[in-house]
């Protein structure tokens, strides 16, 4: 299996409606033959039993070929490696969070002032953060990929598009990998796991620093 990512269009002006781009799924999961369907299934239903029962570290190509009972070949053939495992396994997840910032209801979907979609964005993605952090971390892409990964170029083109609506003056690209950066699964991790914040601070940070970013403080 390939690791080239997934052609992804980069135009000079970002769309009003981004494109729904799956996470980890290559050009040809449409077309999976119903056996290879079923077998990636097969797979998927071993590594989520395995994260159940073992967390995310338990989950290593040898561990799901045995649970799936297929040879470790087969593993490799069908997701690469273990980070594309992995990714596989949130990419349901992930397709979801999409269309409801995409297109689902307001404030986090179409129909909201830019700034309000930008507080929703930010909390939703905080919780689907912390409901799948152990997870998201052990498919952390390496340095070289981290930006280039599908789902989160989603993410970049959707927070400049509100950007550019509520600050189209600002460096509307820097200013979205600054807030991009609150909602990395290694930093939310720290905050949560290893300093003991509770999300709700997590959450008024967030608010804090859209306000900040688009200067919608009054001047007291």
């Amino acid at each position: 299996m390939s690791s080239a990512l997934p052609p992804f269009p980069t135009p000079q002006e970002p769309q009003d409606k981004p494109m729904l781009l799956e996470l980890g799924a290559g050009s040809d999961e449409p077309c999976l033959r119903a056996d290879a369907a079923r077998n990636r299934a097969r797979l998927l239903d071993a590594a989520a039993r395995l994260v159940a029962e073992h967390g995310a570290a338990g989950v290593t190509m040898e561990a799901v070929a045995a649970a799936a009972q297929v040879g470790k070949g087969t593993v490799f053939r069908r997701f690469g490696d273990r980070t594309g495992l992995l990714t596989a396994l949130l990419d349901h997840s992930e397709k979801k969070f999409q269309a409801s910032f995409l297109s689902g209801p307001a404030p986090l979907g179409p129909g909201a002032p830019p700034v309000e979609r930008l507080r929703a964005f930010g909390c939703a993605a905080l919780r689907r953060a912390a409901d799948d952090l152990e997870l998201q971390l052990a498919a952390e892409p390496c340095p070289d990929r981290r930006f280039l990964v599908p789902a989160r170029r989603v993410r970049q083109a959707h927070v400049v598009m509100l950007l550019r609506q509520a600050v189209p003056e600002a460096d509307v690209e820097l200013l979205a990998q600054a807030l991009m950066g609150y909602l990395e699964a290694a930093l939310i991790h720290h905050l949560t796991r290893q300093c003991q914040m509770p999300m709700d601070r997590l959450q008024a940070g967030w608010y804090d620093l859209v306000e900040r970013l688009t200067s919608t403080r009054q001047p007291s």
